[in-house]
């Protein structure tokens, strides 16, 4: 792998080393995800003077559960640490907007290298292997640019350049040692009651399942890149070995204590407040495998 392959932890976001660029760069619509509306470029009413939420531990209770979801793949404490060195939108105006504007190219380019190197621990073969690795590598070095460099990238052109790599990845993964499963790709499966449906090594890419019911599912080689899981019940869903999931995904669902997530993920602190109730793990096909009492 490349030498400037970023680590784990510069993948995730470390909001004691930022200035709450995600409270303030992106504007805010009011819906069942923000309680209010706020522009672009002006402080959420819930910063404080330390850049720290105050109603961080209620955020879902006063209603912004999309605040809980957002990930910005660790570009928030890149752009405060690295490419501004330390200075913040309040201390320094006359950076602010191109501190976010920098964070709004950032982003993109920091789940782009989270993908890549999931693709890369799933052990492609070697002429993909090196694609991956260059595309890694490439990312890397445009993310370490300066900002003039960065707000001049087209990103949906990168990503997409990207994307095609990822996509083989997933692909390969799907059939490796059997058969590819069904294709969902970018399906719309709005509330759908999706128990029972055979979607081991399903192709879900950018489906949106806000809503469905997935209960006692069994995802085990699906590829989840970009897949909408606002509200979804993965109450007793084998996740375990999907591939491309990452922790937001998780945390915009519902699921229980025996929802069985991938390696390296959490599992949210909400899932614990769900209602006791009796899920079945459906066998492909439709048959059922065993019972248990869920939360």
């Amino acid at each position: 792998m490349s030498d400037v392959a970023p680590h784990a932890a510069d993948l995730r976001a470390d909001c004691a080393r930022c200035v709450g660029l995600c409270c303030v760069a992106p504007a805010f619509a009011a819906s069942a995800d923000f309680a209010v509306d706020k522009p672009a470029g002006q402080p959420c009413r819930n910063l404080t003077p330390d850049f720290r939420c105050g109603i961080h531990s209620e955020l879902r209770a006063r209603g912004f559960p999309g605040c809980t979801v957002f990930d910005c793949f660790g570009a928030g404490q890149r752009v405060t640490q690295v490419t501004f060195r330390g200075r913040d939108w309040r201390t320094a105006p006359g950076t602010a907007r191109q501190m976010f504007d920098t964070f709004a190219v950032l982003r993109p380019l920091h789940e782009l290298l989270w993908y890549l190197t999931e693709a890369l621990a799933l052990h492609p073969p070697a002429d993909l292997r090196d694609g991956l690795t260059a595309a890694l590598t490439e990312t890397e070095q445009l993310a370490a640019g300066p900002p003039a460099t960065l707000l001049s990238l087209d990103v949906e052109a990168h990503r997409s350049r990207v994307n095609v790599l990822l996509s083989r990845t997933g692909d390969l993964a799907r059939s490796r040692g059997g058969r590819a499963g069904a294709d969902h790709r970018g399906a719309r499966l709005f509330g759908a009651d999706l128990r029972g449906t055979d979607l081991r090594r399903a192709n879900l890419r950018g489906a949106l399942l806000i809503g469905a019911d997935l209960r006692g599912t069994d995802l085990t080689l699906a590829d989840l890149t970009g897949v909408d899981l606002r509200g979804a019940d993965l109450r007793g869903a084998d996740l375990s070995a999907s591939l491309f999931l990452h922790q937001s995904q998780l945390d915009a669902a519902h699921g229980d204590q025996h929802t069985v997530p991938p390696a390296g993920r959490v599992r949210p602190v909400h899932w614990a407040a769900l209602p006791l109730t009796v899920v079945r793990r459906q066998h492909p096909g439709g048959g059922r495998r065993h019972a248990r009492r869920r939360r």
